[in-house]
């Protein structure tokens, strides 16, 4: 993929011909991990670990490439990721055939500015046509819910499991889900559905936490480890001596003056834990230090405390148990007390001790505790569990339904071939080519599956052409199937995003007709600039 090192330019139809290539060059090595029957890639990392994954975006984030088209298509993964959280295989798949078919348009002389217009026009045509074959869910019906979220793990590595990744994901899902006022809906699942991982156990112990559970012991073995509904504060303050910011210097003349700056020390620290103890806590939680002073006071009333915890946790741990972060230990009222939690406690698995803040009240914040033989497979769970919990996320704010295994794709790619014949003049090749790009989708499913495309293809399209546009394939066996029957179902959202990404950034690549790197740019200006001399 190496491109312009010698700092020589690429310019017009021959730095469109690189960028094609470079990112057909992307999109033919992830083309292999599309469907049920997907391939696994092994990634070695220079510090010798690897990666084990059929996940497109976890595979093109490990991978080094030189070409600037090719970068650019690896940001289109990341961005699918980000907004809907799947369908980031078959961005890129698609992305990359789109240029492919209009590199002919080029060879035609077509001027890009055309070819794009006529993209952009399929782009509006696909998205309607979309929109008609979808369907409503409803999203409290948990036979639906599972069947959608397990067409998307269907395809991964951790299909065996799909029943229980279904349930985890669709649990945390619900639990994180917040009204946030006016009828709408907040889903923040990367920040209040943390996923902790444990190797060890079996992968059917993994299950979902009504609150959260934290990698930490207690500071002092005389606490207790487990209250049942504790109240609950938390703190963003050392619980110690506030020692000066800069350099302090004392001089002490008597013994008893150095015992006086010892008393004013215990002094403010009692100050402290008296200001918590006046609110009877059972557990005080800290991101900051808890001095052994402090850890005294604390124990000798009955209060278990934890230290140095992190800033995402505690965030989650306040949303959990009801309680407001405080950062001056003066500040705390009844109201930032949290008595939602109904069990803390501390458990030991493996080598480790592990807090449990449990059976909350009406939890807004969760932890999936995954168990399973390795790290490298609960790497890989982890990440088909995210896609699992973005996809029951999506289908919460837009609940409709699209047919899946290609059917959408095929769909679209009928309905555009019919259309073109109303496009007049030569816009009707390039929109054709989108047309044409679509069946890339069923294509690979069927090469992925083993069977012969050219023969399912003719017979997909030609039930396609009847109108029966949930006709998709079985990516086990390589066949014709009715997504109806079926029941593999995919969110709209995502299959909206993946055809807006395709194309538009089809068109962006389209429009370059100039590789220069800035090195032999400035080369050439210096020459340009310094030429009186000769």
């Amino acid at each position: 993929m190496s491109y312009t090192q010698s700092g020589d330019r690429q310019v017009g139809r021959k730095a469109q011909i690189s960028n094609i290539t470079a990112a057909k060059t992307v999109a033919d090595i992830i083309r292999s991990c599309l469907g049920p029957k997907a391939m696994l890639k092994m990634l070695l990392d220079p510090m010798g670990g690897i990666v084990l994954t059929n996940d497109g975006h976890a595979i093109l984030r490990e991978i080094e490439v030189a070409h600037p088209a090719a970068k650019s298509m690896i940001e289109l993964s990341r961005t699918q990721d980000e907004e809907v959280g799947d369908g980031t295989t078959t961005v890129i798949i698609l992305a990359g055939e789109i240029l492919a078919q209009a590199l002919p348009q080029l060879e035609r002389n077509i001027h890009p500015v055309v070819i794009i217009s006529a993209f952009k026009r399929a782009l509006a045509d696909a998205l309607n046509i979309i929109e008609e074959i979808s369907l409503p869910v409803n999203v409290n019906d948990d036979k639906a819910m599972y069947s959608l979220i397990s067409s998307s793990i269907g395809t991964k590595f951790v299909n065996r499991w799909s029943e229980l990744m279904c349930n985890l994901a669709l649990k945390a899902v619900r639990i994180v889900s917040y009204e946030v006022g006016g009828g709408k809906k907040e889903i923040d699942i990367k920040r209040y559905a943390k996923v902790e991982k444990i190797p060890g156990g079996e992968i059917e112990d993994s299950r979902v936490l009504d609150g959260v559970m934290l990698n930490k012991d207690i500071t002092h073995p005389k606490m207790r480890r487990r209250i049942e509904n504790p109240r609950v504060i938390l703190l963003d303050c050392p619980l110690e001596y506030k020692k000066g910011e800069s350099q302090t210097n004392i001089e002490i003349s008597k013994e008893e003056d150095w015992n006086r700056i010892l008393q004013i020390e215990e002094e403010q620290v009692k100050a402290m834990a008296d200001a918590i103890l006046a609110l009877k806590p059972d557990l005080v939680i800290t991101e900051k230090g808890v001095s052994d002073l402090a850890q005294h006071f604390l124990v000798k009333n009955n209060v278990t405390a934890l230290r140095r915890v992190r800033k995402t946790d505690n965030n989650r741990i306040a949303r959990a148990t009801g309680a407001t972060i405080v950062n001056r230990v003066d500040d705390l009222h009844e109201s930032d007390v949290g008595t939602q939690c109904g069990l803390f406690e501390i458990e030991k698995i493996g080598d480790e001790y592990f807090t449990f803040i449990t059976k909350c009240k009406a939890a807004k914040a969760c932890t999936i505790l995954l168990r399973g033989p390795s790290k490298d497979i609960l790497n890989e769970i982890e990440r088909n569990l995210q896609d699992a919990m973005s996809v029951a996320r999506n289908v919460m704010f837009h609940p409709r339904l699209s047919p899946g295994g290609g059917a959408t794709e095929m769909a679209v790619s009928v309905r555009l071939a019919q259309m073109a014949k109303g496009v007049e003049g030569v816009q009707q090749w390039p929109y054709k080519a989108v047309s044409e790009a679509m069946e890339v989708i069923p294509r690979t499913l069927i090469q992925n599956s083993g069977s012969s495309p050219v023969r399912v293809l003719t017979k997909l399209r030609a039930k396609h052409a009847e109108g029966g546009s949930t006709w998709g394939i079985d990516g086990d066996k390589g066949t014709l199937v009715n997504m109806k029957e079926y029941g593999v179902w995919e969110p709209e959202a995502v299959k909206l995003q993946s055809i807006k990404t395709a194309i538009e950034s089809a068109c962006l690549l389209l429009r370059v007709d100039d590789i220069c790197s800035a090195k032999s740019a400035k080369q050439a200006g210096g020459n340009m600039g310094g030429g009186g001399d000769d």
